[in-house]
């Protein structure tokens, strides 16, 4: 759970456009973007390398924004990162607040082994959930433990932490138990090569 916020130290950002978001990076910091709560937006600078860490396993982690004395809690939306190498290029954060619900996209987990014989699919890498800011879980594991061939989990099935509770269609499937003999036969043959004539 997300109940402690890591602090970042964050800047006004004064200079605007492509390039000055790229001078931003050489010199190892990221342009982000603070709105929410009627706010008008908040154009900061933060040091890439916290940032990095902060975000490394939670794309929706909770943060303190210490922003030259003034401090903001806010709740990482959308990351952008870089293709190629490590290294996050802008964050959007939402503004929020301990006591209010916040809708978030949470990534599935599979724990446990399925009943012998079998092969699980994940059918949603991701489950939309409703929690409280201050506990968000950084990701929702799903236990397959025993689990028979020929059955699908859905996200009725899940079991969610205190105070959490799934925004997704109940019926939505989220991990697929099948046998594997059952998935090999279904696998489609490889097509013939046709002759040369």
């Amino acid at each position: 759970m997300t109940n402690d916020a890591v602090t970042l130290k964050a800047v006004n950002r004064t200079e605007f456009g492509k390039g000055s978001a790229r001078q931003a990076r050489r010199a190892g910091q990221v342009p982000v973007v603070v709105y929410g709560h009627g706010t008008e937006p908040r154009h900061l600078l933060l040091e890439e390398h916290a940032t990095r860490l902060a975000l490394r396993s939670n794309d929706n982690a909770l943060v303190e924004l210490d922003i030259e004395g003034e401090t903001l809690l806010a709740l990482a939306k959308e990351v952008q990162r870089h293709p190629i190498r490590p290294g996050v290029q802008h964050v959007d954060f939402l503004l929020v607040n301990l006591t209010e619900r916040v809708e978030v996209e949470v990534p599935v987990t599979v724990v446990g082994e399925a009943a012998p014989g079998t092969i699980h699919m994940i059918e949603a890498s991701h489950v939309t959930l409703s929690a409280p800011a201050v506990s968000i879980p950084e990701t929702l594991d799903v236990d397959i433990t025993g689990v028979a061939g020929g059955t699908v989990l859905t996200v009725a099935d899940l079991t969610l932490p205190e105070g959490v509770q799934a925004v997704a269609d109940p019926e939505t499937a989220v991990v697929n138990v099948a046998d594997k003999n059952v998935v090999a036969t279904a696998a489609p043959a490889e097509p013939e090569a046709p002759e040369a004539e």
